[in-house]
């Protein structure tokens, strides 16, 4: 099982200069709970958006550039490469940003998608994906309230069987 885990608003949009363009903490809940104990795989720029490692998570980082080091992380070139240091973990999670999620597309298996409900302005966008081959199996709405200020859904699809 290959997971990819983001937060898009409605125009796929994921941030902007490398930061989140909203803020929800049950989002943030809900990615610590799923994440931890397994491999993440995200870019370089990802990478340096942390003050620090996430605990109790292995860090894979791709990056084109083949001098650059990631103290607390393994450093790969690419998918495949990343993929293959994950293999001991039964549910390794791509996390972003935009360039990584169009690289693991094809080998994801799952996507946690929180789907939040409205558009911004950004510079990084979540790929966009064939519904036909994917399935919604759930999906959880939560209006916004005084911690969130905006909508959001949180949706699990899984990859349909293919013939």
């Amino acid at each position: 099982m290959i997971t990819m885990i983001a937060a898009a608003a409605e125009n796929n949009a994921l941030g902007k200069d490398n930061e989140l363009v909203w803020h929800l903490p049950d989002d943030f809940k809900r990615f610590k709970q799923l994440t931890t104990g397994h491999h993440i795989i995200m870019g370089r720029k990802t990478w340096e958006s942390f003050p620090k490692p996430l605990p109790n998570r292995t860090h894979i980082i791709i990056t084109r550039n083949k001098d650059y080091k990631a103290e607390g992380g393994i450093v790969v070139h690419s998918m495949e490469d990343a993929l293959r240091y994950a293999a001991d973990d039964p549910s390794p999670f791509i996390i972003g940003g935009g360039e990584i999620y169009t690289m693991g597309l094809p080998f994801a298996t799952h996507q946690e998608l929180t789907r939040v409900h409205d558009t911004f302005e950004a510079d990084a966008f979540y790929p966009k994906f064939d519904s036909e081959q994917w399935q919604l199996v759930q999906s959880t709405h939560h209006p916004k309230d005084d911690r969130h200020k905006i909508d959001f859904t949180f949706e699990t699809w899984r990859r349909r069987e293919q013939n």
